[in-house]
């Protein structure tokens, strides 16, 4: 059984097949403003993420380093690719999701839910079947550090959208932040961040897990399933094993699919989202703050292949 690197900690014998005892953490750049979105383009091994603040979506390879992908962004933050490969973007400024054709062109996607403008867009995931499930949180709304403060027309919600008819359909809306969120390997769960609504005397921070029912549309339960120490979930991912690795104030918390911490990966800024990349999907890429990081695991991503 492997024992952790030196930028780990272990607090359960899960833990520990996971991790390499020689891979370290990786600083890839730095120098950024507020880091979002990683997603990994395998058939370009390239790594795309989004500096909101900067307003610009960013390219990282490891021949080639960063370079711009696309600015202006309309400060997105949150990004994945559908089933065609395409990349689907969530927008502060312009309050929707919007997929790049295989020809360059911008589509938008979805701008308004029952007749009134989305809030903030904030994370996506893919579904096999094609459909989009997002969150709108208010964050985005509310100052001018990335995007504008803007005015909110609904309240938060997480939704799904069929990306063929343009059906959009809130299947939770008991939130006060929804956040990160990820489907486990077979799809029946989706876990979703509640990261709370700022100000808030006892914000509701934690991750909540949904079964997805029979119809693969509508979710039931939203039980607590973690709560986060310290701060509050941000963005993560599920490993092929139903693992979640999210994002936290001291780097990288990893919880097993009965919802105990087994360990973490230690970063020296506040992670706000990752991604599992390159060659098989076994290495984490980490948006923390001002700075991309990486780590090789002994571990792949759920929903590898990209």
């Amino acid at each position: 059984m492997n024992q952790p690197s030196s930028c780990t900690e272990s607090y359960d014998p899960r833990f520990e097949p996971l991790v390499l005892f020689n891979a370290e953490l990786e600083l890839l750049a730095e120098g950024f403003r507020w880091l979002e979105g990683p997603v990994w383009f395998g058939d370009q091994r390239c790594l795309l993420f989004s500096d909101i603040p900067g307003n610009r979506t960013l390219r990282w390879s490891e021949q080639h380093g960063v370079s711009t992908f696309l600015e202006p962004s309309e400060f997105a933050n949150g990004q994945t690719r559908d089933r065609e490969g395409r990349l689907i973007q969530c927008h502060h400024r312009s309050r929707c999701l919007t997929r790049l054709e295989h020809n360059g062109s911008i589509a938008t996607l979805v701008s308004q839910a029952n007749g009134r403008r989305l809030n903030a867009p904030n994370d996506v995931v893919v579904k096999s079947d094609g459909s989009i499930w997002f969150s709108d949180p208010l964050y985005g709304l509310m100052n001018d550090y990335e995007g504008g403060r803007q005015c909110s027309e609904q309240p938060p919600a997480l939704y799904r959208l069929d990306p063929n008819s343009g059906q959009i359909d809130a299947v939770a809306t008991d939130f006060d932040g929804p956040n990160g969120l990820a489907f486990s390997p077979d799809e029946q769960l989706l876990y979703v961040a509640e990261s709370g609504a700022p100000g808030a005397p006892e914000p509701r921070q934690y991750i909540r897990r949904f079964q997805v029912n029979g119809d693969g549309r509508s979710l039931s339960g939203g039980e607590i399933f973690h709560r986060i120490s310290p701060g509050w979930a941000d963005g993560f991912r599920v490993d092929e094993h139903g693992n979640l690795w999210c994002g936290a104030a001291d780097g990288v918390h990893v919880i097993a699919p009965d919802g105990v911490l087994i360990g973490k990966v230690l970063v020296p800024k506040r992670v706000s989202n990752l991604c599992f990349g390159d060659r098989y999907g076994s290495r984490l890429f980490l948006c923390a703050s001002t700075a991309i990081y990486s780590l090789f695991t002994a571990t792949r991503g759920a929903t590898w292949p990209h």
